[in-house]
């Protein structure tokens, strides 16, 4: 029978494979998509942080330009130096306010509402100072500049500033080190399920080859099931064909037997009966009363001699024990019978069966196939058949105290055995046969009951009397 279990295996083995994979693509993805989420987290919030100190920068640059500017112009007098300066004063708000809105924190708020302050104030000194100038007053501007007032001004934003950007860096830095945790996240996550794929892969591909090395294996053994059963097939065909073979020629020789008794035996008892119809006419002519009497007698003996051939013609053919008394009383004229042409000693234990017609047929036919064999082989001196019911099958044993024989040594052509066997197989039981040299021979046979099992139409039957094993 074809085994299924490397099959499912198979296919158990692919939905794993499939499932694995397809874990393995999820986690990939979910690792990527994080380490990118994070990734992208921190950059834009190194985006952010480069701006506020460009901001941060962008203030202090632009007053220092604004008060470079005030020193071209009352050094020179020329208005294009004032440029730098009116720039900053445009500028200075839009960077102040993109300043608060990135601080919200109470303390760099602060911070940063007082560089705007101290920017504020510087730029209203530069416009004073600029202003004196142009109204000619310039010991009046001249006191403003000998003053520390700017230079305070811008300490104290210079010092804001410097504040806002090493509060940037650190914060850049912690971005950096997110930025590399991601990267170093995704980096290991992508060795390691590349490792345990790999791992995965190893072990699919021991695992394929062993089921690999179990299919080559349930190959061989299915070709070797194959050539056993393509042997067995050829042998059972050649018996089938050897025991046909036998059975017709048993069957032409039993036509041939019975041709025989009737010509030589039924024949010479009607033409003796012919003649001494003919002898007892004329004696009645003649009146001869005595010898009429002896001839009517010895006619009597004539037709109860055919009666007798008659029926032991129909019991070889048939027996009409079975028929009209059942198997066990058959079979008990059939041993007594057997006991008193062979001179052994049978020893008998029947009980009542549940057989149908062909399964009664098919244990008599055994128990005559079996102690004819006893006769012609055994050189017994008792002999035991037991007929009795084994749960739902009907057991048959014959068992003699003869020589006995190997069974694996008994060579073609004993068709009793294979007849045997093969009438017991087509009623769906079993023939066992136990031997062996000096330890006697037991012939044990297995039938279904009628009642589990419907007995199969067409039981071969051997017409005439049993063959020799």
């Amino acid at each position: 029978m074809f085994d299924l279990d490397p099959l499912l295996q198979q296919a158990s083995r692919r939905r794993l494979t499939v499932l694995v994979a397809s874990l393995v693509a999820a986690l990939l993805m979910v690792i990527s998509e994080a380490a990118y989420h994070f990734a992208g987290e921190a950059v834009d919030s190194v985006r952010t942080r480069n701006a506020a100190r460009f901001d941060a920068l962008l203030l202090r640059s632009l007053m220092a330009d604004a008060e470079t500017a005030q020193r071209g112009f009352l050094i020179t007098g020329r208005d294009t130096y004032l440029q730098p300066m009116q720039v900053a004063e445009a500028r200075l708000p839009e960077v102040i306010q993109r300043l608060s809105t990135q601080y919200q924190d109470p303390e760099w708020a602060a911070l940063v509402a007082e560089a705007r302050q101290r920017a504020e104030e510087k730029l209203s000194e530069l416009r004073e100072t600029v202003k004196l100038y142009r109204a000619g007053s310039h010991q009046a501007w001249q006191a403003i500049m000998a003053t520390d007032i700017g230079r305070e001004k811008m300490d104290a934003l210079r010092v804001a500033t410097e504040r806002l950007d090493a509060h940037e860096q650190v914060l850049l830095e912690r971005d950096r080190d997110a930025i590399f945790r991601a990267l170093l996240f995704g980096r290991f996550g992508v060795h390691v399920l590349t490792l345990l794929s790999l791992l995965w892969l190893l072990y699919f591909l021991r695992r394929n080859e062993a089921l690999h090395a179990a299919r080559r294996e349930h190959a061989q053994i299915l070709r070797v099931e194959r050539d056993r059963l393509e042997h067995e097939v050829r042998r059972r065909t050649a018996e089938l064909t050897d025991l046909a073979r036998h059975l017709q020629n048993v069957r032409e020789d039993e036509r041939a037997h019975l041709a025989r008794e009737l010509h030589d035996e039924l024949g010479a008892l009607l033409t003796a009966a012919k003649l001494d119809v003919a002898r007892v006419r004329r004696l009645v002519v003649k009146g001869e009363t005595a010898d009429i009497v002896e001839r009517l007698g010895h006619m009597a003996g004539l037709i109860d001699e055919g009666i007798t051939l008659k029926r032991r013609i129909i019991e070889d053919l048939r027996p009409s024990a079975l028929a009209n008394l059942g198997l066990t009383p058959a079979l008990e004229i059939l041993a007594r019978e057997f006991g008193e042409r062979s001179g052994l000693t049978i020893e008998t234990s029947f009980a009542e069966v549940d057989a149908d017609a062909g399964g009664k047929l098919a244990i008599y036919r055994l128990v005559q196939e079996a102690l004819t064999n006893v006769l012609r082989h055994a050189q017994a001196r008792q002999v035991w058949v037991t007929l009795r019911h084994d749960g739902a099958q009907t057991l048959l044993s014959v068992r003699d105290d003869g020589r006995g024989f190997d069974p694996a040594a008994v060579p073609a052509g004993h068709h009793g055995l294979l007849g045997m066997r093969y009438r017991m197989e087509s009623l769906g039981g079993t023939l066992r046969l136990a031997s062996a040299p000096g330890q006697g021979t037991e012939v044990e046979a297995r039938v279904p009951d009628a009642s589990a099992v419907a007995a199969p139409a067409g039981a071969p039957d051997a017409a005439g009397p049993p063959t020799a094993a």
